[in-house]
């Protein structure tokens, strides 16, 4: 039996497993894959308080070897089922490890940004096709950057790339936007847009780094090229809560229920980062989420002991 058993090291995962140690609680981390989440696939980060510019990968390495230092154990499996309650504790069944019973549990098992599945996309990754225009649209000072999607945060995206940049493509799949009117309204006044309705990207054009793309029509399948420095994708992020469906509350796109507080509908299981229900979705933010998480784990682990 641990206190707390912390699904997920990204950001948020990490941060919690920093709090919770430095309040003298027993943690075990639990990743599938590699420490740090998304934001190790960032190149640069220069939005973090206090760290002017920092690599993505130096970053979560930061990170996890702080939560180390300080007693945080990390095991490197996935996590396939989670049952118990409040009373009785929680076990965690992971798919390689034997099982393991905790009195708390944080998730943060994060989400992931939905990719257009083309080719040569991971290869430009970082490299002209980015996932988020707040994190990475300072890059792209001056020059021209394309955005596909047509909801909120695509036409969001838009409008804060048009302040940056000399000139932004939006592209969309149908021909209206499905972004609150008022955000349309704003963004067709904005001289520096250009919209392109009714195109999907197909192709990815540079050497080391994007330089192009190829549209193709959704209308008559005819394609056309376009010059661009960078392509923000914004056509949705896909929350890895379902292993956890049966046991807390989803809303209908799959993200945790939870607030500010980061409680979920089942106690003594707390969610923190991306894949809980939140507006900002930002390093700072899982940071955030992950310290509260943690104390408030502590504090329900003292108040049941």
């Amino acid at each position: 039996m641990t206190d707390i058993a912390i699904i997920g090291a990204g950001t948020a995962g990490l941060t919690a497993a920093i709090y919770a140690r430095r309040a003298g609680v027993e943690t075990v981390v639990y990743e599938a894959e590699s420490y740090g989440g998304q934001i190790i696939n960032t190149p640069e980060i220069e939005n973090y308080p206090s760290v002017r510019n920092i690599s993505g990968y130096e970053f979560a390495t930061n990170l996890y070897e702080q939560a180390v230092s300080l007693g945080a154990k990390v095991e490197f499996d996935s996590i396939v089922s989670v049952e118990g309650d409040a009373a009785s504790g929680f076990t965690l069944r992971g798919e390689y490890e034997a099982e393991q019973k905790a009195r708390a549990v944080i998730i943060a098992t994060g989400a992931k940004n939905r990719h257009m599945g083309i080719p040569f996309e991971d290869k430009f990754t970082g490299r002209g096709v980015s996932y988020c225009a707040t994190c990475d649209g300072a890059f792209y000072k001056g020059k021209t950057a394309a955005v596909f999607g047509g909801g909120n945060t695509a036409v969001e995206d838009a409008i804060y790339l048009s302040a940056l940049c000399s000139k932004v493509y939006i592209i969309h799949r149908r021909d209206e936007f499905r972004a609150d009117a008022g955000l349309v309204s704003r963004l067709l006044s904005l001289q520096n847009i250009e919209p392109l309705m009714s195109y999907v990207v197909k192709g990815l054009e540079g050497q080391d780094r994007l330089s192009g793309l190829i549209l193709e029509s959704t209308k008559d399948g005819s394609e056309k090229s376009i010059d661009t420095d960078a392509l923000f994708v914004a056509i949705g992020q896909v929350p890895s809560n379902d292993v956890f469906k049966d046991l807390i509350a989803l809303d209908e796109s799959g993200y945790a229920l939870a607030g500010e507080d980061c409680f979920s509908t089942c106690e003594g299981i707390f969610i923190a980062g991306d894949n809980r229900t939140k507006k900002v979705r930002q390093l700072t933010t899982a940071a955030a989420d992950g310290a509260v998480a943690a104390l408030a784990a502590c504090d329900f682990i003292r108040s049941n002991s």
